[in-house]
């Protein structure tokens, strides 16, 4: 071979190595242009709170609400919330409190009145706040803590990404349960272990329970919280109550009432303020005893200052025949020698011989503006 031989075989050898490596390239960019994009993993939301919402399926709203949910949590980088519903037989009590078990730190109660006290209920001790979104007739708390009710964005941002403040709680126990003992027993100390009922707001009996026992609840769902006054009309002529009421370490009164109002804040619809120095953080439940007579004039008269209370001015009329009379207390016993209707935030929880009443203070978290 000559030398020109020696250089074309080498030459040749290349060019067949280039063509080689060229086809197996094209390959392998046709095969990485064709496969399927590799996914990249969501950013991880370390350290961002849990949220969960306990949801009364029934309330108008509440079939829109986890788009809106799960959208405003996006929106806020904080990750896919727990969604939870409640039932006929467990109200948001077990959910609340499996919400935090799964790992929650905030639960947002989202129904009325009902749910928001069986949400907090489930709340108590476990260190997780509680947001508001109210669904329902009253909406009481949110009421008391000045809540844009009709704004869904802004309830949703307070209650995601608001501020926690802490708020007393009310506890009731039935002490002597009308199922458990025939009218006229005399009063006995009530047994260990019965089941306390927590309220947020406003617990009672008399007239105010009556009100809440007859009021309708399709024309509630039309016309909102005037069913309950409308309901309250028939029971203007009802008998007055006769109790026994013990406040603290004082002795026992007998009294004659209306209406015996156990508050942790004081702020009703309808612009009504039955409690005004009721405070959700002040320690103190706040006590109004309504009292009438005298018929529509006694009723007026009543109604005339519960209206001149929400602008801070006290009554102090001689012979009054309507009137409420405030006091406060950390316990409050109550006993009656017939059974009575007792009411917590607008919802009937029994009816009882005898009850006890007591404030946990700063016990529960709520998420405010």
């Amino acid at each position: 071979m000559t030398w020109t031989d020696w250089l074309v075989v080498p030459a040749l050898v290349l060019a067949i190595v280039a063509v080689v490596v060229a086809v197996q390239s094209r390959t392998r960019l046709a095969a990485w242009r064709s496969a399927p994009p590799v996914p990249v993993p969501a950013p991880v939301a370390h350290g961002l709170p849990q949220v969960a919402f306990v949801v009364n399926p029934t309330k108008p709203g509440a079939a829109a609400l986890r788009d809106e949910a799960i959208q405003a949590c996006a929106a806020r980088y904080l990750p896919l919330p727990l969604w939870f519903e409640t039932t006929a037989e467990d109200p948001g009590i077990g959910q609340a409190r499996r919400a935090v078990a799964d790992g929650a730190h905030v639960v947002v109660a989202a129904g009325g009145d009902g749910t928001v006290r069986a949400v907090a209920e489930g709340l108590i001790g476990t260190g997780a706040a509680m947001g508001l979104i109210p669904l329902g007739t009253g909406n009481l708390l949110a009421r008391n803590l000045d809540l844009p009710l009709n704004n869904l964005p802004a309830l949703l941002r307070i209650a995601l990404t608001g501020t926690d403040r802490p708020i007393d709680v009310g506890w009731v126990t039935l002490l002597r349960e009308a199922s458990a003992e025939p009218a006229g027993t005399a009063p006995t100390a009530g047994s260990p272990g019965r089941r306390e009922h927590l309220f947020l707001v406003i617990g009672g009996l008399g007239f105010d329970a009556a009100m809440v026992a007859d009021t309708d609840d399709d024309l509630k769902a039309r016309v909102g919280w005037i069913a309950y006054f409308l309901a309250g009309v028939r029971h203007l002529h009802a008998r007055r109550m006769r109790l026994d009421v013990r406040l603290d370490d004082e002795p026992w009164q007998s009294v004659r009432l209306r209406s015996l109002l156990v508050g942790n804040c004081g702020r009703l619809p309808g612009g009504i303020t039955l409690l005004p120095d009721a405070l959700l953080d002040d320690g103190w439940l706040d006590i109004g005893a309504i009292d009438t007579r005298g018929g529509l004039v006694g009723w007026s008269q009543l109604l005339g200052e519960v209206a001149m209370q929400r602008f801070g001015i006290r009554a102090e009329l001689p012979n009054r025949i309507g009137r409420i009379e405030h006091s406060r207390a950390k316990l409050v016993r109550v006993r009656s020698a017939e059974p009575q209707q007792i009411q917590l935030d607008g919802d009937l929880i029994g009816t009882a011989f005898e009850l006890e009443a007591r404030v946990d203070r700063l016990a529960l978290l709520v998420k405010v503006d």
